[in-house]
């Protein structure tokens, strides 16, 4: 085992480390991260994390084990993180980098991406049979009301996640599906300047309601490598909570669905009728839901992929923007489904 990472397991637990299994995670040389799977001359299993990026920081991850907690007094299942012995979160160094350093428990509970990772399809089932028992989840959180923090999560809207952001995640995308555009021919400029106008005016009627919205503090980081299963393929939990953050509830909601459109749409619904089980929406959060859709789905990033997709085929140019302009300005049914 490196010595280094002995000694910093040494700050968290007097136990003495007999393995580590080390997985690498890093997203390039401006975001360093990585993990060790540590056993203990006790038998016990933790995660030693150690990050050096400008998100991961003691407070912030003083916030991350705040909305652990919280999830878990909700009755789920995530890895508890812990402390140092002084009660805080140190910077080691590490590989060359200053990191911020902090341990979680081993889940005993496997991601469902990993319960048939030979098996596609079988995946596919798994995650589309607990939707709604996440969606529950998401509901439940959206409903206390958690203002324990002014860090965004990772899918803030009208602010940036952190100070390498240059946009939100929104605006980049859109602005990326824009100069694509600008590159095809000049038969369709008319109709994507159109497009472009009618995603700049709503976003801009969208951002003072936006503010007013209710928020709570979520995990947002859904996907299938952080929704934990048992043995049965139910539901049990999440893990993996280094985006999560205060953020607005139907923002959250619908950017967790995904898909074509009118799938997509399908989903959104879905999700709604569901939360309406534990989550009161205002009349201002059903008003506004339309808005946020419009801001959020006509020009995600997937949109982006289909057009280049299009290649040289006007006929599938034509009718991908005639889909995407629809999308913007067709009276599309949230509010039925938020009572």
């Amino acid at each position: 085992m490196d010595t280094a990472i002995r000694q910093i397991f040494r700050l968290f637990f007097d136990e003495e480390p007999t393995e580590a299994q080390t997985l690498t995670t890093s997203r390039g040389d401006d975001d360093f991260r990585a993990a060790f799977i540590i056993e203990t001359d006790e038998g016990n299993k933790y995660v030693l994390k150690l990050a050096d990026n400008d998100f991961t920081f003691p407070e912030r991850i003083a916030v991350w084990k705040r909305t652990v907690e919280e999830y878990r007094r909700l009755g789920y299942f995530c890895p508890i993180i812990h402390t140092d012995k002084s009660g805080g979160f140190p910077i080691v160094e590490f590989s060359g980098h200053k990191c911020a350093a902090y341990v979680e428990d081993f889940a005993p509970f496997r991601p469902a991406e990993d319960r048939f990772s030979d098996d596609s399809s079988r995946n596919n089932e798994l995650q589309e049979n607990c939707k709604r028992d996440i969606w529950r989840m998401t509901a439940k959180v959206a409903a206390q009301y958690f203002d324990y923090t002014e860090y965004p999560s990772a899918y803030c809207l009208f602010e940036t996640f952190c100070p390498s952001d240059k946009t939100d995640e929104v605006l980049d995308n859109a602005l990326e599906w824009k100069a694509y555009a600008d590159t095809l021919p000049e038969e369709f400029k008319e109709q994507t300047e159109r497009i472009w106008r009618l995603w700049i005016d709503n976003r801009a009627a969208l951002e003072p309601i936006y503010k007013q919205l209710p928020t709570s503090v979520f995990q947002a980081d859904l996907n299938p490598s952080n929704i934990l299963l048992d043995e049965d393929g139910n539901f049990v939990g999440v893990y993996d909570f280094n985006l999560c953050g205060r953020d607005v509830f139907l923002n959250y909601l619908m950017r967790e669905n995904y898909d074509g459109f009118e799938r997509e749409i399908g989903l959104i619904r879905a999700a709604l009728k569901t939360a309406c089980e534990y989550y009161r929406f205002s009349e201002l959060e059903k008003d506004t839901a339309l808005m946020l859709y419009r801001c959020l789905k006509p020009l995600w990033f997937s949109r982006v992929e289909e057009l280049k997709e299009c290649g040289n085929d006007p006929k599938a140019i034509k009718a991908l923007l005639d889909e995407i302009e629809y999308y913007l300005t067709a009276p599309i049914d949230f509010r039925g489904y938020m009572e």
